[in-house]
């Protein structure tokens, strides 16, 4: 009897220590599991469907006008992209095509009047933004302004828009003649009223809206669905390791927007790390580094949320990558100009070739639109990241290049 007790008691004794010596194993892994995935981009990011939200339609067509009512609608673009990709390039192929009223980055104001409001807290105002100047009402504009007069002057980018450094707004150009403006006479405008502005806007079969400050493309499709306002979305990615090259060039000025961004998601643990750098010496890397991962994850997003689209939305939505853009610009110009229904042009095509076949890749002006290589644009990142900051980019962006067809480094040496 005392013996069988002392085996039983040997046996507890036994599992005890096992558990004692498994419980360590089994507490790291759960941490390795729940710890912020800095090293690798989720699969399937969480996903909402909007158009499932819209009065209960489930993705069907959206409603249209009484023929009766309707004349033929006016088109409206939005350039959707991020900082650093390319878009003022893609965004300056539509502000020369004379059919176009085009608009660079209107919803900066709002960003800047509300700093430092988080960017996901801004998503309605810039819709509501969009919304207004589309119908062409630029009174929207005052909201923003800070008391100060409104004219044409206020907006963002004003002395190199097409239109309104054009006749009949200015005669420092004509409308109809390829080329880039001239700041120094554009500079030279009389200032126009909004009033005039929006006569003007009126006038043309397209408006273009070139931004970076929409966070992903669910926030476009009440817009999208909307007859009256007959959206559609070009949305421009580009390789992340470029994008981060672009962005450490011009991290000083990139710091506010990407402490926006970083806000947005501020209550997760994933992204806590990277709004507080514990470097200060860093600090305006590490916000622009961190920035990206998001970005990379809101680009994940669309890619998914398009593929899952129905087939009203994906007809008015185009993808394009930058290197396809500036390597065969020719094609691609013809192939965007298809989906905004604007005729060819001959000139415009001349102009796409030469601005992607300049001399060098770097500006003392980064976001000066000027003449670059586009090889040298390309692959600029190889030569300028750290092989530490390529992998950082490819393990925070793997699965989105994976999407847009990005290999990664050790991929290409493979294949190579």
């Amino acid at each position: 009897m005392k013996r069988r007790l002392n085996k039983k008691y040997l046996l507890l004794i036994l599992a005890y220590t096992g558990l004692l010596l498994l419980l360590p194993y089994v507490l790291d892994s759960r941490d390795r599991a729940t710890r912020p995935a800095a090293q690798l981009q989720p699969r399937c990011p969480e996903l909402e469907l909007p158009w499932e939200d819209a009065g209960g339609l489930n993705g069907s067509e959206p409603a249209t006008e009484p023929a009766s009512n309707r004349s033929q609608p006016r088109i409206h673009v939005y350039l959707h992209a991020t900082w650093r990709t390319g878009s003022s390039f893609l965004g300056e192929l539509f502000n020369q095509h004379p059919d176009v009223f085009y608009l660079y980055e209107p919803m900066w104001h709002i960003w800047q009047a509300l700093y430092p409001g988080d960017a996901q807290s801004l998503q309605g105002a810039v819709r509501d933004m969009m919304s207004a100047l589309f119908r062409c009402d630029f009174s929207v504009l005052r909201l923003y302004a800070g008391g100060q007069n409104v004219s044409s002057a206020f907006i963002f980018g004003w002395k190199t828009n097409k239109v309104l450094c054009s006749e009949p707004l200015c005669r420092a150009h004509r409308r109809h003649e390829v080329g880039l403006v001239k700041e120094e006479l554009c500079a030279q405008c009389p200032r126009r009223e909004l009033r005039e502005l929006e006569r003007e806007c009126r006038k043309y079969p397209v408006m273009v809206i070139k931004g970076v400050r929409v966070l992903d493309l669910g926030t476009l499709v009440p817009l999208m669905r909307d007859p009256s306002v007959n959206l559609r979305v070009v949305q421009l990615f580009r390789d992340p390791r470029a994008v981060h090259n672009s962005r450490l060039k011009s991290k000083h000025a990139l710091v506010k927007e990407s402490i926006q961004v970083l806000r947005s998601r501020r209550q997760s643990d994933r992204y806590k790390r990277l709004l507080a750098p514990a470097n200060r010496a860093t600090r305006a890397e590490n916000y622009v580094s961190g920035a990206l991962e998001l970005i990379c994850d809101g680009w994940l997003r669309d890619l998914l949320l398009q593929l899952r689209a129905p087939p009203w939305l994906r007809s008015r939505y185009l993808r394009l990558r930058y290197e396809d853009l500036v390597l065969r610009p020719a094609e691609q110009l013809r192939r965007l100009l298809r989906f905004a229904d604007l005729p060819a042009s001959a000139a415009l095509e001349s102009f796409a070739l030469n601005m992607t076949r300049g001399h060098g890749y770097s500006s003392d002006r980064p976001f000066l639109i000027s003449s670059r290589d586009a090889k040298e644009a390309v692959h600029a990142w190889r030569e300028r990241l750290s092989v530490e900051q390529i992998s950082q980019v490819e393990a925070s962006c793997g699965e989105v290049m994976r999407q847009l067809g990005y290999q990664k480094t050790h991929e290409e040496d493979t294949a190579s």
